[in-house]
């Protein structure tokens, strides 16, 4: 079977696992993978860059290392071939549990219960929720749920369609590493720049993807687009501009504006100022966004392996 019809149906079948199996509850991958990168951090930790881009490149090139031998291993089995895609799919992608928390926050604040929604938001974000007021959490799970759209959904997809398993299980792998040791603590602040900056790269064509697929299935394609292309610069990070720009402009609503993270105060740029203020019903359409948007990504990402072979071809 072509690797482009193997990565098709076995992207297909990995989405689908998702959306009815969610996260495993034990052994995760990804976890396992958590663990594995913390061994070697713990081994390698100096405060220096060249010690973290050494954990970076063992740690992710450890992962897209495991993802080509079992894609070689299984190659002369079509059928294991897509087993092994939908398997590697189904791991690396979280959008089924990226709704389940954004709709547990919801529910709490549907039912004025802003104590169960404020416990359950570190779920979701790095966020101090008791700093949040029922709008200030509604906005924070909105944003969330933007960006991690392109995290935990498109830019796997992306990366999968480059590369097959490889390139699915390398995109997360960067994606975790980023997760624990790129933001900008005392300790990571040297050790983390390298998993940081590549997970910047890694990002940025999932995540010009996944603001356009917004744009295109929101519910104001053009306010996205103006939202995206006149805020999405202000933003500190390069790729959650774009997706929170876009997804604002979608929705009618603003976003941005002053967070608290671990105590530390941030005052972002608002996105999409000509935008209405979140509420609660907000997180629902964004939700319900992010799905259509995974689903555009899919067919995208097989179009355009498809495309390509066509060209090689």
């Amino acid at each position: 079977m072509r690797a482009d019809r193997v990565f098709a149906y076995g992207a297909a079948a990995g989405l689908l696992g998702d959306l009815l199996l969610g996260d495993p509850r034990r052994a995760h991958p990804v976890a396992a993978f958590g663990r594995a990168a913390g061994a070697v951090e713990r081994l390698l930790w100096r405060d220096h860059r060249g010690r973290g881009a050494l954990h970076t490149a063992v740690c992710a090139g450890g992962a897209v290392a495991l993802g080509s031998l079992a894609e070689r291993a299984v190659r002369r089995s079509p059928a294991a071939s897509v087993a092994l895609t939908a398997a590697a799919t189904w791991a690396v992608v979280g959008g089924t549990s990226l709704v389940r928390e954004a709709r547990t926050v919801g529910r709490a604040l549907e039912a004025g219960d802003i104590g169960a929604a404020r416990a359950r938001l570190p779920h979701l974000c790095g966020r101090d929720p008791q700093a949040l007021d029922a709008d200030g959490i509604a906005r924070a799970v909105v944003e969330s749920v933007a960006e991690n759209t392109s995290d935990a959904v498109v830019g796997a997809l992306v990366w999968g369609a480059v590369g097959g398993v490889p390139g699915l299980l390398g995109f997360r792998a960067v994606n975790t590493l980023d997760a624990m040791v790129g933001h900008r603590s005392p300790r990571y602040r040297r050790f983390g720049w390298a998993a940081a900056r590549l997970d910047d790269a890694a990002g940025w064509p999932g995540a010009r993807l996944t603001a356009g697929l917004a744009a295109l299935a929101g519910d104001d394609p053009r306010g996205a687009v103006r939202a995206w292309r006149q805020d999405a610069d202000r933003h500190p990070s390069p790729n959650a501009g774009p997706v929170e720009a876009s997804f604002a402009g979608a929705l009618g609503v603003r976003l941005g504006g002053t967070l608290s993270y671990g105590g530390r105060v941030e005052h972002r740029p608002v996105l999409n100022g000509e935008g209405r203020a979140v509420a609660t019903g907000d997180i629902e359409r964004a939700v319900r966004l992010s799905r259509r948007v995974g689903l555009l990504a899919l067919g995208v990402c097989v179009a355009g392996r498809l495309i390509a072979r066509g060209h090689r071809s």
